[in-house]
């Protein structure tokens, strides 16, 4: 019986390294990154087109919560700021500078959504801008925010306080 004969050098001649050079982790964050451009291009309004969306944190104080979005260079009189329902929606637009020969910052409409839990004070919110950070706090009903309940004192069918 004949042996196949190899010719060539296989996956180098075609172009791709070989699979001793393969680094699944590589592979991994292409991936990663693709998927992250892909959801940031869903989450944008359709009829918004070439609507981009900042980077934002939020975060749960005990007394609020709190949401940050990167905005830099955006005038606070470009911003919207409002809730509907159990939904905060943050847009607005940041207006084209040409000053250099490559214009490689984010220009044009942007939009953020989040959904807010039950139980916030919405006649209470708040906004501050300050170094290209946009600050949102949205304070806690009176009626959900958490609060500690002390153990009273049991006493025992014989008379003794339970320790």
């Amino acid at each position: 019986m004949a042996l196949p004969i190899r010719r060539g050098r296989g996956l180098e001649e075609r172009g791709r390294p070989p699979l001793t050079s393969w680094d699944p982790f590589h592979e991994f964050e292409n991936m990663w990154t693709e998927m992250g451009r892909l959801l940031e291009q869903a989450a944008a309004p359709a009829a918004a087109a070439g609507a981009w969306m900042p980077m934002a944190e939020e975060e749960e104080e005990e007394n609020a919560y709190v949401v940050r979005a990167e905005l830099p260079g955006v005038p606070a009189e470009n911003i919207d700021i409002e809730v509907e329902g159990d939904e905060l929606l943050i847009s607005g637009e940041l207006s084209e500078e040409r000053r250099g020969k490559v214009l490689s910052r984010r220009t044009g409409k942007f939009s953020y959504r989040s959904s807010l839990p039950p139980g916030i004070d919405a006649d209470r919110i708040d906004a501050d801008l300050s170094d290209g950070i946009l600050t949102v706090r949205i304070p806690k009903s009176e009626e959900s925010r958490r609060r500690k309940i002390e153990i009273g004192g049991h006493r025992r069918a014989g008379g003794g306080d339970i320790a």
